[in-house]
């Protein structure tokens, strides 16, 4: 096992640059989220790491070796794709034995290594199919697999969901984590779904424009966004934005000339008498999802935001209501900057 450090890494394609002067340290035994809207570098930055693409700038060391020119082979780097790209006409075992056998691996050894796997997997009894015999699911544990039994130093996974289902998504998702905890292995993973990463992280790396917006644990992004994007970004439906004319004159006191936006959670939003609310608005639609229902909601401003309430019984669609939010709940911005004001 090895953790990993980037020092100043950039990837440029011509004079466009897609990976600008990146910082970050990866420990040992870690598994570390990269998140972040589509373009945003997360891939390419993989795909750096695992060498197959060109650094263009900066230093890249996995554990004490410097990897700038090694080949993805030297590495000890295993990469699971978003495809399964599994070849169609062999076994799941020779599926998972192929690259050992490429290296000329002692047979006995290639054996034990994929049965290890197999069994972590719960794929021991489908070793002898075909692909074609599998169900989505299963096709993805096969090409985890075939990462395992390379014993590498780091797991690096490419949105390895995005072709599942929702049921399966959700029960691959669990399978990975446990994947991680059993293994110990440092694991590097790539999605644009922030439910994914807040699930599975001890450390999220939120990317955009090929600069890093924040780094943290699931908890410290959630509840001390830096700025307006990660803020957005993280948590689901997204943080309401409120700037001086959206609010009450007691929301409007808690902004000031370097704070002049106010974010509010969804989830943190509560009805109360209008003489206590941050926000009065008119009830539009309410969606009703069981458990707890999306309420959207509109300011006399005109602007549209979202309350999440397990309380569908104190809203009722075409009536006024106040809002408030507990003062922990509450963050502050600077619209120009989109910086968070801590203080």
């Amino acid at each position: 096992m090895a953790g990993l450090t980037l020092k100043n890494i950039a990837k440029s394609y011509g004079k466009t640059k897609v990976i600008r002067d990146i910082n970050l340290d990866i420990k040992d035994g870690e598994f570390v989220v990269f998140v972040g809207p589509s373009g945003c570098g997360k891939s390419t930055l993989l795909r750096m790491i695992a060498g197959l693409e060109e650094i263009s700038g900066g230093t890249m060391a996995i554990g004490d070796t410097v990897v700038n020119d090694v080949v993805p082979a030297k590495r000890g780097v295993a990469m699971v794709f978003q495809t399964y790209a599994l070849y169609p006409h062999m076994t799941v075992y020779n599926n998972m034995a192929f690259g050992l056998k490429q290296i000329k691996t002692p047979k006995d050894e290639i054996d034990k290594r994929v049965r290890q796997a197999a069994e972590i997997l719960d794929i021991t009894g489908y070793l002898d199919r075909t692909p074609k015999a599998l169900s989505g699911g299963q096709r993805q544990r096969v090409a985890i697999g075939r990462a395992i039994v390379r014993e590498p130093e780091v797991f690096l996974f490419d949105e390895p969901l995005s072709n599942l289902d929702a049921a399966l998504r959700v029960q691959t998702r669990i399978e990975i984590a446990r994947l991680h905890e059993r293994l110990g292995t440092t694991m590097i993973y790539v999605t644009h779904d922030q439910v994914e990463a807040m699930t599975l992280a001890d450390k999220i790396v939120v990317l955009r424009d090929g600069n890093i917006e924040q780094v943290g644990s699931p908890i410290v992004l959630y509840e001390q966004p830096e700025n307006m994007f990660v803020a957005q970004f993280i948590g689901s439906p997204k943080m309401n934005f409120f700037e001086k004319a959206d609010l009450t004159a007691k929301g409007q006191g808690l902004l000031t000339a370097d704070a002049d936006v106010l974010g509010l959670r969804p989830e943190h939003l509560e009805t109360c008498g209008t003489d206590q609310a941050l926000v009065t608005a008119t009830v539009d639609l309410i969606e009703n999802l069981g458990e707890y229902a999306l309420i959207h909601l509109k300011t006399n401003s005109g602007l549209e935001f979202i309350a999440k309430s397990t309380k569908v019984s104190d809203f009722e669609r075409g009536k006024e209501v106040g809002v408030t939010a507990d003062a922990g709940n509450q963050h502050r911005f600077n619209k120009s900057t989109g910086l968070r004001k801590t203080a």
